[in-house]
């Protein structure tokens, strides 16, 4: 992944450490957002779906503990890397950090080189983790394309294998309408002669044993995963 497409918030209540740190970032070509506090670094992450998201802990409105707490509570931000950026080295903070699911802790004031240094080691991680991530989860839905396993809510469904492969496809890219002739090609392949109506009947049965909303027919085109 090309640093121009590496996304990364910074959060902090100090303008200075904004600006220092933001500016680093930045000349290393990464793309930098910032908020100045919990609340606001929410709603920026919902939107922006960073790759790494840098904490201050002592903030206003709401603290790094509790935002963490609460970004690690978002499905789309499940494998964004975060860390702590903060004057406080007390062990007791770097474990509440941790806790709410912080992945590392930094201690400012921090040298540039030893940031980006920090930054590059945890955006690999976050490499890593995508890369070898075989678990997909949408709200209480969870795919596990390695064991061929979904479990919703509590409950573990068991699909044939084509259903599978059929719903690990469209809940690949929710939003996404995957066409016809694209789900024919990607599921079944050459392996047999099928038409469009066997995509209905798959999706019909998937929408019995998962839920009806989970699935939109695009007339005249093809299906899509619905969170």
């Amino acid at each position: 992944m090309k640093k121009k497409n590496i996304k990364i918030l910074l959060v902090d209540d100090e303008p200075d450490i904004l600006e220092i740190v933001g500016y680093n970032l930045t000349s290393e070509g990464y793309q930098v957002l910032t908020a100045e506090n919990g609340v606001e670094a929410i709603s920026i992450a919902k939107k922006e779906k960073p790759h790494l998201i840098i904490l201050d802990v002592m903030m206003p409105e709401m603290d790094g503990i509790e935002a963490c707490e609460k970004l690690r509570g978002i499905t789309d931000l499940s494998e964004t890397v975060i860390t702590f950026l903060t004057a406080r080295g007390e062990d007791y903070s770097q474990v509440a950090g941790f806790d709410a699911g912080a992945d590392d802790y930094i201690t400012k004031p921090v040298k540039p080189k030893v940031l980006i240094s920090k930054v590059k080691a945890l955006l690999r991680r976050f490499k890593e983790s995508s890369d070898e991530d075989n678990k997909v989860k949408l709200g209480n839905l969870v795919i596990n394309r390695e064991e061929y396993k979904v479990v919703l809510g509590k409950e573990e469904i068991v699909l044939p294998r084509k259903e599978f492969e059929l719903l690990a496809l469209l809940a690949s890219k929710p939003g996404k309408v995957f066409k016809r002739e694209d789900i024919l090609d990607r599921v079944w392949g050459n392996e047999v002669v099928v038409g469009g109506r066997t995509i209905d009947v798959h999706i019909r049965k998937l929408r019995e044993k998962l839920g009806d909303e989970k699935f939109k027919t695009v007339k005249g085109v093809g299906y899509k995963f619905v969170v």
